[in-house]
């Protein structure tokens, strides 16, 4: 599974990028809010720190208007992935930019039936929020397990990229049940690598190491 970074912090995107680890990044409108950079500037700053999909989200709701952003978003590197919300006109916007060879990210699914008229759209990527449903009673899971089926069972090629992850758990479950990405808040990626254990063996190890008197180097 494929591990996007959630966010638009250029520091953070760095810092996590020399983990060797991060396949691409996800923005949105509300991330771009709390960063206070410029979006075209940004998008171009992420792009430069990072070789794979950088997804920018468009902010007009009418067809055409998402359309022409598209394109000019997409003028900004080869590696920009056009995210539109899953609604009509996102989908008529996802079909006119896929056949142009533009890849899309449609965001904002909640159904599996969403999942599906997105992949038939030419949906590069389709990110189901399971946060967000979890925060009202259902499943995020059962969604993420649902759309594997289906995009399995008719050979569909969008790639499931799990969104609105709130917890590492989150993120290992997205795997086990078969996304292609996990798009993961900073926080979150940085807590993947901890575990009161690995800290307690490695200091086992490094007091028994220093008895020896040696050193490597």
């Amino acid at each position: 599974m494929k591990i996007f970074l959630d966010s638009a912090d250029i520091n953070e995107i760095q810092s996590l990028s020399e983990t060797g680890l991060i396949d691409g990044v996800t923005t949105n409108p509300s991330l771009i809010a709390k960063s206070g950079m410029n979006f075209l500037d940004g998008i171009k700053n992420i792009c430069s720190i990072i070789k794979g999909p950088v997804s920018a989200e468009v902010t007009a709701t009418d067809t055409e208007t998402m359309i022409q952003e598209g394109e000019k978003l997409a003028k900004i590197a080869n590696n920009v992935v056009i995210k539109v919300p899953l609604t009509v006109d996102g989908l008529k916007a996802c079909k006119r930019l896929s056949d142009k060879n533009i890849k899309i990210n449609v965001t904002l699914c909640f159904s599996a039936a969403q999942a599906l008229l997105a992949a038939k759209a030419g949906a590069t990527y389709i990110s189901p929020f399971i946060g967000r449903l979890d925060d009202i009673g259902a499943e995020g899971m059962n969604l993420i397990s649902e759309i594997v089926e289906i995009y399995s069972l008719h050979d569909f090629k969008t790639e499931i990229l799990a969104a609105s992850i709130r917890s590492v758990q989150d993120v290992v479950d997205s795997a086990k049940f078969g996304a292609d990405v996990a798009t993961i808040p900073p926080k979150i990626l940085q807590a993947m690598f901890l575990h009161p254990l690995t800290d307690k063996g490695l200091e086992a190890f490094l007091s028994d190491w220093g008895k020896t008197g040696q050193s490597i180097l």
